[in-house]
This record gives structure tokens, sequence and C-alpha cells, in this order.
């Protein structure tokens, strides 16, 4: 009698899903396969390669055995169909964007995104009349009531960068769905070890892979994951690249040949051979390796975060802390909710002694480095107003958190007492 073959837990998958020895050699470790090219069989397949008629590897801006390796794990660890690797988390955000509008048409955002992702979305709608309709509120009803004629997706972060606050996804889920619309989140800051948005309706799911995925700050990349279950076909021709023809590409239709994971093959046409984005196969390597320890890292991330958060929480100087894992912050049901294993370890505190008090703290730390990137093994911080989001009107920054007398922390893996001691020490000489 047949039995049902278990899934994988997500640990298991962290260290194996999409590789395997390497049949040539017997290799355990994925290989690099550094090449631009690859020799083709015969003319015929490299015609069908080019009609994607046939698949196969033909020239690496497009696909990589090695980057695909990454993209077969990302996509089981985020429960997608297919993923698309690229080469930033900022590319991925303009891929999704790019592939699903054209000129005129809308996206309804979340108010409190990532900087780059704000002042990305703010160029295209300047340059190229990609509007954002930014919530004014983070409750689904708020996305709900940016919705218009022109709205062609939902986008919003899993944990916001920086305040950390969860967002409802499954509520969002339930506005994207009422209106036809596919819904879009970042997950750089929870990574597939805290929450997988799909499992709670996302259709597109995007990471900053030189964050968490990658881990140990040597590599930029990003990662586009396709749930490949949104009803392309019956939104007939709004999303055309997806259910057009392509004229350069006969008898193509995207969503007829490639049902099951449409947007992805369309973020790779239009994306990779169009637009160019191409991740190294180094960077796929690294972050590959770096995916092994996923799971084990974010539980230390996240044990760290709280304890720091808290100790700061009671510190005379601090005015406030966002951190939904502590007792009676806003958010702490959301964050149980849907970050039952922690919220992550990116989140924000302010000064009562504002702007410099905030800059001295930041300068006075030894152990904690001063560094615009997050999600690595070493802590970090920076001052969000003067940079991440320096862009923003100081009404915005206030909104998000980030206001000139904020500071954020990206706590990593070292010894906590060791960590506290060095933010203690630091403010004792802000007081």
């Amino acid at each position: 009698m047949a039995t049902e073959t278990k899934p994988l837990n997500f640990a298991t998958q962290a260290v194996h899903a999409g590789a395997a020895p390497d049949p040539a050699t017997g290799a355990r470790i994925q290989p690099i396969y550094f090449t631009n090219g690859f020799v083709f069989d015969s003319t015929e397949q490299a015609a069908d390669i080019f009609a994607m008629r046939r698949t196969g590897f033909s020239y690496s801006r497009g696909s990589n055995p090695t980057v695909a390796a990454l993209e077969r794990r990302v996509a089981a660890l985020e429960g997608a169909k297919s993923a698309v690797a690229v080469a930033s988390g900022q590319s991925a955000l303009l891929l999704v964007l790019m592939t699903l509008m054209q000129s005129g048409d809308a996206y309804v955002a979340s108010s409190r995104l990532f900087g780059g992702s704000l002042g990305l979305m703010n160029r295209l709608s300047g340059r190229y009349d990609l509007k954002p309709q930014f919530t004014k509120g983070q409750s689904p009803a708020d996305f709900e009531a940016q919705i218009t004629p022109e709205t062609k997706a939902i986008v919003c972060e899993s944990i916001v960068n920086p305040c950390a606050m969860v967002m409802d996804l499954e509520g969002i889920a339930a506005v994207a769905r009422r209106h036809n619309l596919p819904l879009v989140v970042d997950n750089t800051l929870a990574s597939p070890a805290l929450i997988r948005p799909i499992e709670y309706g996302a259709d597109i799911v995007i990471h900053s892979t030189s964050k968490f995925l990658g881990g140990s700050g040597q590599t930029i990349g990003g990662i586009i994951c396709d749930a490949g279950r949104f009803d392309w076909k019956a939104s007939g021709d709004r999303y055309n690249l997806i259910t057009g023809e392509w004229p350069d590409y006969p008898g193509l239709n995207i969503a007829e040949r490639f049902p099951d994971f449409s947007f992805a093959v369309a973020c790779r046409l239009f994306g990779l051979r169009d637009l160019g984005p191409g991740l190294s196969p180094m960077n796929a390597f690294l972050t590959l390796t770096g995916i092994e320890t996923l799971p084990l890292r974010m539980a230390r991330h996240c044990s760290n975060a709280k304890a720091v958060a808290a100790f700061l929480k009671d510190h005379p100087a601090v005015a406030w802390v966002s951190y939904p894992a502590l007792p009676g912050q806003e958010g702490e049901a959301l964050a149980a909710r849907y970050a039952p294993d922690g919220p992550g370890s990116i989140f924000t505190f302010a000064f009562k002694g504002g702007e410099q008090a905030a800059l001295k703290f930041i300068t006075s730390l030894e152990l904690v480095s001063h560094l615009v990137n997050i999600g690595e093994i070493k802590s970090l911080v920076i001052h969000p107003a003067t940079t991440t989001h320096r862009q923003l009107p100081d009404a915005d920054k206030a909104a998000a958190l980030v206001g000139p007398e904020t500071v954020r922390l990206s706590i990593g893996l070292e010894n906590v007492e060791d960590l506290i001691a060095d933010i203690d020490q630091a403010l004792a000489k802000v007081a």
C-alpha cells in the first residue's frame, strides 16, 4: 500500500531544498557556475530556448544553474511555485511594479515602508506615471479605502522597516481578493523562518536577500516569489505582459503556456532578458550557504532583540521603544498571531533628549556598528531621519516612527549581555 511522502520540515528544506549532489563530479555543495554563456547542443535547441519553446540555460543574465538553485530553495521555503532571483531587493520591487503595470496605472501601497521603497515609488510616479496610492493607516480598511478603478496591485511589508510593526496579512489579502488584485508582500524583515505570507493569501513575495537570507553582510541580491494562484486570465488584458501576446515571441501567451507560475515567467522575460538586473552566481552561492543556518539565526536574532528592547524600554533616557514582542506594545496581538517566534530583530526607539542625544548615542557605541544594512549576524545601528528615510517630509517621518530623535537597531547574534553592556555605556555618555 502506497504511503504519502511527508513534506520536509522547514529546517531541512533550508539545508537541502533546490540543490543536490553534482551529477558530474559528486560534489555535495552546489557548484558555482562562473560562466556568462552555455553551449547549445544544436541550432534547433538554441532557437527553442530563445523562443520559450524549451527550458534550458543560454545566458547567465536570464538564468544560471547556481542562481536557479537559490530560486528553487527560496520558493520551497516560501511555499511558492517559482522564484526569480535578481541583483538586489530594490530590483525585485522595481521588476514587480513594472511587470504588473504600465504608465497611468496605480497601486495601493502601505505608507510605512523601507525608505528605499518609498523613494523608488515616488521616482516611478514622477517619471513614469506609476502612481502609488498610499494608505492613511495600516489596517485592511485603510488599504481598501485607497482602491480605485486604476488600481492594479496592493503592496505592503510583512514586518515594517524599521518600526517592527507586523501587518494583518490575512485581512489585507481578503481586501485584495474582493477587488481581484494581486497582493505583493516584502518579506525581508521576517524571512520565511518567521512569516510565510503566501500562507495568509499573498500572491507575490519579494526579499532583499542581502539581509537575513544571506545573513553575513557579504552580498547584494533580491528575489521574487510567485505563489502561482492568482487568476491572471480572469483579469482580461489588465496585466497584458502576462495575458497578452508578445510580438517578439510569436505565439507566446505566458498565462496560457505557463499557468502555474505565469508571473515569474513574465518577470524573467521582461525583467531579466529586457531590463537585465541578473544576480551573480557567486552572490547566489553565498546566499544559499547563508540560508542553511536561517532558522537557527532567526531564533537568536529574535531572542536578542527582545532582551535589548526590554532593556531600552526601562531606561530613563528612552522615550519609547517600537518592538511589538514587548507586553503592552501597539501591535502586540498581530505580532503574536503572525510571528509567534518573534517579530524579527529590527526596531526603533526614541530619545527624550531629541536628535543630538540620538546622534551622540550612535557615535558612542563600540560593539554595535554604524552601518546602513540590516539583518546581519553583527549588530548594526543607523539614524533613519538623516539616512534611509531622509527624503520623507517631517510629518511622514513622525508617522513612520523615524523622527530625528529616533534610532534604528538591527540586533545580531552576539552575546546579549555584551550587547546590552555596549548600549548601556553609550546611553551613559548621552546622559
